[in-house]
């Protein structure tokens, strides 16, 4: 093994965690907050049973109002739904589902970009996850999930590994398989949900993630 010139950073991760950062758990925390108060609504334990359409109306994010055909209900909500839908989600289970992988994947992102660029890099593909359904949805149904952030770190993670076995000389077939696969599931997972799954978000997600990859998500070693 060679030694570093003086001044040079070695080029090795920190030591991982035994756990989740604390800024992911504040994160999930705060959406698990927001469905159990959702979710006593709806059985009528806590407020009036309506809350969830009116937390939608307030916070997902609506191709109409992006479009101009519905009027916003206050001021700065056609900026502001970019980023709220993410904290909405339409029942424990699709919250289970997102926290555990930005519990997960996030934890191995932050251990190689640091927290601050794993928060940036999880709003950035919010975001992106926004745009992706706006621009690409024409549906009038509000969209709502933390997904688009979720795929921004899958799509970092395999632009990661792409640029990894590109330096090492490796067949990238793998990474490009992997790919496809995430495709074929969201193709199937759109269908067996009825339409009910937005791929748009998805797909602007994971791009925000991959591009990242190549910017300022890059790890803190070289791969």
């Amino acid at each position: 093994m060679s030694t570093p010139h003086p001044g040079q950073r070695p080029l090795r991760p920190a030591a991982p965690q035994s756990g989740a950062p604390r800024f992911l758990w504040v994160l999930v925390g705060i959406m698990a907050g927001i469905e159990a108060v959702l979710g006593l609504s709806g059985a009528g334990y806590l407020g009036p049973p309506d809350l969830r359409w009116t937390a939608f109306r307030f916070g997902a994010f609506w191709v109409p109002i992006l479009d101009g055909q519905v009027m916003p209900l206050y001021p700065g909500q056609g900026v502001a739904m970019f980023l709220t839908y993410a904290f909405l989600h339409g029942g424990l289970a699709h919250l289970a589902l997102n926290g555990v992988v930005l519990l997960s994947l996030g934890k191995f992102v932050a251990e190689r970009i640091g927290p601050a660029r794993t928060l940036w890099l999880l709003l950035l593909a919010a975001v992106a996850g926004g745009a992706g359904f706006g621009f690409l949805s024409s549906g009038g149904a509000p969209m709502v999930g933390a997904s688009g952030a979720v795929f921004g770190l899958i799509g970092l993670w395999q632009c990661w590994d792409y640029r990894a076995r590109r330096r090492a000389g490796l067949p990238v077939r793998p990474v490009l398989g992997a790919i496809v696969a995430l495709a074929v599931a969201n193709v199937v997972l759109f269908v067996f949900l009825y339409g009910g799954l937005a791929w748009e978000a998805h797909l602007g997600g994971w791009l925000a993630g991959w591009v990242s990859g190549f910017g300022f998500a890059r790890p803190r070693w070289r791969i």
